[in-house]
């Protein structure tokens, strides 16, 4: 899982093919930020960094599947990415912290919280649900026009790309259909 993390608790590689060691723990409260579905962790929070780190050590990792964070292992759930990151975080020297999770970022806190009590402090939690049941998945989709998650979230026409835009933003964004195929073309690398 890759992390943003304070400088001052890791050490800065001197060589390409060395990696950062851990030095210190946290010496501010710790505040994790969790980017939402198809955004990585630095993309999605690079605005707040810079007011959260005078009072916190602020640490932003790319969830699984996302960033340059990845596994062997099948498994996509909420749960599983919340195990993997409080196991990164312990790694990191983090005992405890404050967790601001964004969409689905937010589902992945609420799984924190839940299993690991002790370790979630607070949350902070926008443009998410508790949970995604089957029950609201499948009435959501439907009334979208999707047959499943994946169809809708990792679109692969202009036509699916303009029902995800519309579903994200609260304004209606309008671009030329060249901009939504370069776009396709681009990510589908």
């Amino acid at each position: 899982m890759s992390f943003w993390v304070p400088s001052e608790t890791i050490t800065k590689p001197k060589k390409k093919e060395e990696k950062p060691q851990i030095i210190a723990k946290p010496n501010k409260p710790v505040v994790v930020l969790v980017h939402g579905f198809a955004g990585e962790g630095i993309v999605t929070w690079q605005f707040q960094v810079g007011a959260l780190t005078k009072k916190y050590s602020v640490y932003i990792p790319d969830l699984l599947f996302f960033g340059g964070s990845t596994t062997d292992k099948s498994e996509r759930s909420p749960k599983f990415q919340a195990e993997c990151l409080v196991t990164a975080l312990r790694k990191l020297g983090v005992e405890k912290c404050i967790i601001v999770g964004f969409s689905y970022g937010g589902m992945v806190a609420f799984k924190m919280a839940e299993m690991y009590p002790e370790f979630v402090q607070a949350m902070v939690i926008s443009g998410s649900i508790l949970a995604m049941t089957d029950s609201i998945s499948v009435s959501s989709l439907q009334e979208l026009g999707f047959s499943s998650s994946s169809e809708l979230l990792l679109p692969n026409s202009v036509k699916g790309l303009k029902a995800l835009l519309s579903v994200a933003a609260y304004k209606k964004l309008w671009f030329p259909d060249r901009l939504h195929k370069d776009f396709l073309e681009t990510s589908l690398k």
